[in-house]
């Protein structure tokens, strides 16, 4: 059998890419292809489940639209298939004077991007959420959160509902293009599909290279560090709170964020990893490590970054430094409320001249097409950009004549 679609990678984004393909077109052979025994296994399964709003983003960006849009479409697909979110919204707090003019730019960003958004001081930041402190704040209200693993589920069973096949346990050895399909092998197996589509978050540079294509990034892990507050402490916010983004960094800081499942998580921090699937503290891979260290882009990245990334190292060696970032905010909180939580790992796409990438990245061949960055928040924007990857494809088959 010759699949007209093959997807690598069971995120969510490989699977709103099987969906949209699907719904483009009805009856095609899809098939999923998942290297681990479960889907979600990693980016998916380890965030913070918030369904955001946009606000970060460049006025008329892609990033802006696709979060604009995911957002609503989320929510949309959450009540089509009975997935409990709650508007909790989210609030943005300037601690610090250098950070009122950062915040009040991140308002006048709202408004041109069409969000929802208040401008609010300090005094009215304790009125809305007592336990929290700041020289001013912006209140997003329609931030969400939401469960991406019940996400992911509704996803898998949409999909195989409508014929798609997910094989687990399949990890691609070797991807050879031809002129009029694509062949996968997989362990003592292999298939073939008329289109590829990698979506493999922390190992896409890999699937890339295994697959022909010229690369010029890394993905360089970053681990996201989260603690969880003590189970007395769940009512300590009802909002989510952020404090404002360093600038130029692709990361928010360390945030509290109310879980869906009533607990509320702290973090994460961003702490360059040495594994791009270790999730124990002090995880290493000798061949992540020297993938990552023998690129030049990795150095010339650390040395741009190098104050920011001994905070984050200082912050991930040192409680009492991740509580410090909490209180400047929640100065209620104490070392005896930080409780462990599994971390997260995000997959960061850095360019040969150590620029951090924060748009979308594809490469694309006759038939093939890989994600080889899917910036955050790639988890709210999953179902436009599994739209934007379904139209690429159908778009190229067409100028193919297929």
């Amino acid at each position: 059998m010759v699949y007209e679609y093959c997807v690598i990678g069971g995120g969510i984004v490989g699977l709103a890419t099987a969906r949209a393909l699907l719904q483009a077109r009805p009856g095609a052979s899809v098939v999923v292809i998942e290297k681990e025994p479960e889907l979600g296994r990693h980016q998916t399964g380890h965030n913070s489940g918030v369904i955001h709003s946009g606000i970060y983003y460049a006025p008329g960006s892609l990033k802006a639209k696709l979060c604009r849009e995911g957002a609503a479409r989320t929510k949309e697909f959450c009540q089509a298939h009975d997935i409990p979110y709650e508007n909790r919204g989210k609030m943005i707090v300037a601690t610090r004077a250098e950070e009122v003019p950062r915040l009040e730019a991140l308002f006048a960003r709202a408004g041109e991007n069409g969000i929802r958004a208040e401008l609010i001081d300090g005094a009215e930041v304790t009125v809305r959420e007592p336990e929290i402190t700041g020289l001013t704040g912006i209140v997003v209200p329609d931030a969400a959160i939401v469960s991406y693993r019940r996400v992911l589920d509704a996803l898998a069973q949409e999909i195989t509902d409508q014929g798609a096949e997910i094989r687990y346990n399949a990890e691609p050895r070797a991807i050879t293009e031809t002129g009029d399909h694509v062949g996968v092998v997989l362990g003592g197996e292999s298939l073939r599909a008329r289109h590829l589509i990698g979506c493999a978050g922390l190992q896409s540079d890999r699937l890339a290279r295994l697959a022909g294509m010229r690369i010029k990034h890394r993905i360089v892990p970053f681990r996201g560090e989260y603690y969880r507050l003590h189970a007395r402490r769940n009512s300590v916010v009802n909002a989510m709170i952020y404090p404002v983004p360093e600038p130029g960094l692709p990361f928010l800081g360390v945030h509290l964020t109310p879980m869906i499942d009533g607990s509320v998580s702290v973090g994460p921090n961003a702490m360059l990893g040495f594994a791009r699937e270790g999730y124990p503290k002090f995880s290493l891979s000798p061949r992540d490590m020297g993938e990552m260290l023998t690129f030049p882009g990795f150095w010339l990245s650390m040395a741009r970054n190098i104050r920011p990334g001994l905070a984050e190292l200082s912050n991930s060696l040192f409680k009492q430094r991740y509580l410090a970032a909490c209180q400047r905010y929640c100065p209620a909180l104490t070392l005896e409320d930080l409780t462990p939580m599994t971390p997260g790992i995000r997959a960061q796409a850095v360019g040969a001249t150590g620029e951090m990438l924060h748009d979308f990245l594809f490469l694309q061949s006759p038939r093939m097409l890989h994600v080889c960055n899917a910036p955050s928040p790639a988890a709210t924007s999953a179902l436009p950009i599994g739209d934007m990857i379904a139209a690429k494809l159908l778009e190229a088959g067409k100028a193919r004549g297929a």
